[in-house]
């Protein structure tokens, strides 16, 4: 993504008070001082990266909450909600963004601590780059690449009712990779509260997300060094579109205080994600269920 593409992306933003997580929770009339909340914890089932083919299950914790000042926490994202019309909603937004570690699993990061201290790239020994060959050659294509740490983000968020139980979302937020400067615009259609049956909600959605070239980069690129180290080639990610997403999310309140809360996710690598020699499957889905209480 290029320079104007990144300004006109931020100044549409500014415009429109900026951007909104499909997460964000509705602000509903409350009671001064009052609250609602609930956490649980789950099991999640998805790609082991974004792009990967083998597959991680783990445990999900789940937390949602609103309070009657504005505040929002929705899993591992915070904002506050300043706007007092009823089909808008506008305001700051903070999320972490997760990490990605140089190995995966098994005996990847084991290798990377040994080329870690090989020192000289270019005169690398050759029984080292026969050796990332072969564990690229079986599936591990993070071997050799640095660990990405989880970043804070901060940016806002924007969502428009069109409808009684439709609305248009979209959120940036800006902070994410080893360099603080990975950029992220999503833009969404969220469908909420269709009742199926009594006690069950069932919330569809739809999102496309676009990155800067540092975000892209970061994620979905090799460079030189990196290509000596993991044997991939090299590949230069631009800024532009990341991924489509379509979602499901089904609430089964069984008792006033406990619930049962599922998602369902397909997400697809879009622009110059698609094609990274680290994306072995464009299109990944992701399954989680969890058991929440209500406070």
């Amino acid at each position: 993504m290029n320079k104007l593409t990144a300004v006109a992306m931020l100044s549409f933003l500014a415009l429109l008070s900026q951007a909104a997580s499909a997460q964000t929770p509705v602000p509903d009339p409350m009671p001064d001082g009052s609250g609602d909340m609930y956490a649980g914890l789950g099991v999640l089932s998805a790609p082991r990266y974004a792009g990967a083919d083998e597959r991680r299950q783990r445990l999900l914790p789940v937390l949602q909450g609103q309070w009657s000042n504005g505040l929002f926490v929705s899993g591992m994202s915070a904002g506050l909600h300043l706007s007092s019309l009823p089909l808008l909603e506008y305001g700051p937004l903070v999320s972490l963004h997760p990490g990605r570690d140089d190995g995966g699993e098994g005996a990847g990061a084991v290798g990377i601590a040994r080329l870690q201290g090989v020192g000289n790239l270019p005169n690398m020994p050759q029984a080292l780059v026969q050796y990332n060959a072969r564990v690229l050659a079986e599936g591990n294509r993070l071997n050799g690449l640095p660990s990405i740490p989880r970043r804070l983000q901060g940016g806002a968020f924007l969502n428009l009712h069109v409808a009684p139980d439709l609305r248009l979302t979209s959120s940036a937020l800006y902070g994410a990779g080893s360099g603080h400067n990975g950029a992220t615009l999503k833009v969404g259609l969220q469908a909420m509260a269709l009742a199926p049956a009594p006690h069950h909600t069932v919330t569809l959605e739809a999102e496309l997300a676009l990155a800067n070239r540092q975000y892209n980069q970061e994620f979905f690129g090799i460079d030189n060094d990196q290509s000596l180290r993991s044997g991939n080639p090299l590949y230069a990610a631009h800024g532009g579109w990341r991924d489509a997403r379509l979602g499901a999310r089904w609430h089964w309140t069984f008792t006033p205080s406990w619930m049962l809360v599922s998602s369902f996710d397909v997400t697809r690598q879009l622009g110059s994600t698609r094609t990274s020699p680290l994306v072995e499957r464009t299109t990944g889905v992701s399954v989680s269920t969890a058991l929440a209480f209500r406070f």
